[in-house]
């Protein structure tokens, strides 16, 4: 059991921004290696920028990177919750993007 058990919908919330921070770096790291070609920028530290965003995600929910990895493995031990959370992260980014795209 977790130290602070975070509930379904506090993991919804922090695995939402969990996706959204590693689109983030998989998108500069993309633009990056498209980028190395041209231009010979200062190369990003991919783990320091991690490092900067999961702190700061930890810091928003008052958890720590251990009451994260021990959520994750508490709900990865329950797939069927997991799968819920999950699917409702899903759908959480699926409005998000339509919103942005809207007009």
């Amino acid at each position: 059991m977790p130290e602070r058990l975070l509930t379904e919908q506090e993991m919804i919330d922090v695995m939402t921004d969990v996706q959204i921070i590693e689109a983030d770096i998989n998108y500069q790291k993309t633009q990056e290696r498209e980028h190395n070609d041209s231009v010979k920028p200062r190369p990003k530290d991919f783990v320091k920028m991690s490092k900067d965003y999961y702190g700061q995600l930890f810091e928003h929910y008052g958890i720590t990177d251990s009451i994260f990895s021990q959520n994750i493995r508490y709900y990865t031990e329950r797939p069927a919750v997991l799968e819920k959370i999950m699917d409702s992260v899903v759908q959480r980014l699926t409005a998000e993007s339509r919103r942005d795209d809207s007009p």
